[in-house]
């Protein structure tokens, strides 16, 4: 079987047998073709391929591209993940995929953009045409309901209910929660929908997304991540679009939100995952701290 028809299989698998979410398979399958091509150039046949050749891939890759231990976690991951499929068709008789380690990653703390920073940025957003009002309703709906990008992307005009402020999201795996939105972001949602949004769909489209690009089409993640990049510059901010979604999690639980209740609006399916946002700004322990123990730097031995 060539390259192509190998990795149509790969695909198929990791949608029908592993229930990855279309990025993740879009990156595993991207990832293994260039570990083909590298098999290729060095003439190893796949069935000869040992752990010893995977090394030396992630040797390459390192060298070559310059990636860091989370990106070299992800390619170990893919590679084990097409090893598995390797076996089950029979290409090979062994995962060497497996006795490879991950590399160990430093914990960093998430990003976080304080509530005027985040007015700062939106403000810069132009109002005056269709784009600037889907923007806004766009990225106030990110921040209020703590979207990924790609949910953000996929919500349908239907997936909202304004009763109830509430959105039914599609998260990774194909995963469907429901998650809440507040009154700023309700309020920019049906300015999009009433003035914006019919401007950009035209007289006859009839697409179900919510955001849609000036073609009338779904606006895409990269279409999203563009945009967004463009207000950070004009308020003079490097954060990343995911900084939001980071700063309403933090927001909720330093507001008094219980981790769970965190975990459910962010659509984690482990709460270690979400365990990394509760981290709290030194500005507030050391607040904190003199109000508790206000008598602490005043004892003398």
């Amino acid at each position: 079987m060539n390259n192509a028809g190998l990795l149509n299989r790969f695909s198929s698998r990791l949608g029908a047998i592993e229930r990855r979410s279309p990025l993740t398979r879009e990156c595993y399958v991207l990832e293994i073709r260039r570990f083909l091509k590298f098999l290729e150039n060095e003439k190893i046949p796949l069935e000869k391929s040992d752990a010893a050749v995977l090394t030396s891939y992630l040797a390459m890759r390192k060298e070559n591209d310059k990636i860091d231990p989370r990106t070299a976690s992800k390619v170990i991951s893919s590679l084990r993940s097409f090893y598995r499929f390797a076996m089950d068709e029979g290409f090979v008789k062994e995962n060497p995929a497996g006795i490879i380690e991950s590399p160990k990653r430093r914990a960093r703390l998430p990003e976080v953009m304080d509530k005027e920073t985040i007015d700062g940025l939106l403000e810069k957003i132009d109002l005056s045409t269709p784009f600037g009002i889907r923007d806004r309703a766009l990225f106030e709906m990110i921040y209020s309901a703590g979207l990924r990008i790609s949910e953000a992307s996929g919500l349908n005009i239907r997936d909202i209910d304004f009763n109830g402020g509430v959105a039914k999201v599609t998260g990774k795996g194909d995963k469907e929660r429901l998650t809440l939105f507040g009154g700023e972001a309700e309020a920019w949602l049906k300015r999009y929908l009433e003035q914006a949004r019919p401007l950009l769909a035209g007289k006859v489209n009839k697409s179900r997304a919510l955001f849609i690009n000036r073609n009338g089409k779904r606006l895409s993640r990269k279409g999203i991540w563009k945009n967004y990049a463009k207000y950070a510059g004009a308020a003079g901010t490097s954060s990343r679009l995911h900084t939001l979604r980071h700063s309403f999690a933090t927001s909720l639980l330093e507001g008094g939100a219980d981790l769970r209740t965190v975990q459910e609006l962010l659509g984690h399916s482990d709460l270690s995952t979400t365990q990394i946002y509760t981290h709290v700004d030194v500005g507030v322990l050391r607040k904190n701290h003199r109000r508790y123990l206000p008598k602490l730097g005043k004892v003398k031995l």
